[in-house]
């Protein structure tokens, strides 16, 4: 199956968010499916992110994470998806947090800053720990479609979909097909 990091997959509005997102159907044992079991798939998420990140200006070129440094890195997107998740829940733990400042920590000592190019687990570390600070928590939402985390940056704070061009057109075709099925049948 050919697979590409499309604008979509980066509607998380952070950059550790759009990682934490790379695992389709997180829930779903059956269909879950991880982006980054794929090498090529991994090393080429750092390239998508140079043009479709929300973050691309913070961090310069994003280089792809080192073949060293993946489970650290994997570890980081998996303490990062619970941290922000259980956040989002209103279960966030010290734990959860603690699991995250440890992740990012490993990372960071690996990476001095760079001017031009950041590594892009270095860059998801640094994206972690700005929204681990961020000021206005309740932003943080989760997409009642694909159960993606993403950042509200909406003026009114009234985004429900990660994405309206998909999660959103999904859910209004599924709503019209459901009260046109119950049309049919009555």
């Amino acid at each position: 199956m050919t697979f590409s990091w499309t604008q979509h997959r980066f509607s998380g509005g952070a950059l550790a968010l759009d990682v934490a997102n790379s695992v389709i159907l997180r829930f779903d044992a059956e269909r879950r499916i991880d982006r980054y079991a794929d090498p090529v798939a991994m090393s080429d998420f750092a390239a998508a992110a140079n043009r479709f990140s929300a973050e691309k200006e913070l961090f310069g070129t994003l280089e792809p994470v080192a073949l060293e440094n993946r489970n650290a890195f994997l570890d980081l997107r998996e303490a990062t998806d619970r941290h922000f998740r259980a956040g989002v829940m209103g279960a966030s733990t010290g734990d959860d947090l603690a699991d995250l400042l440890d992740a990012a920590s490993v990372i960071i000592r690996r990476h001095p800053v760079k001017s031009q190019r950041t590594p892009l687990d270095a860059a998801t570390a640094r994206s972690a720990l700005m929204l681990a600070t961020f000021a206005e928590p309740e932003r943080l939402k989760i997409c009642p479609n694909c159960q993606w985390l993403f950042l509200d940056r909406s003026r009114n704070r009234s985004r429900t979909w990660c994405d309206m061009t998909v999660c959103g057109n999904r859910a209004k075709a599924n709503r019209h097909y459901q009260r046109q099925k119950r049309e049919w049948t009555a």
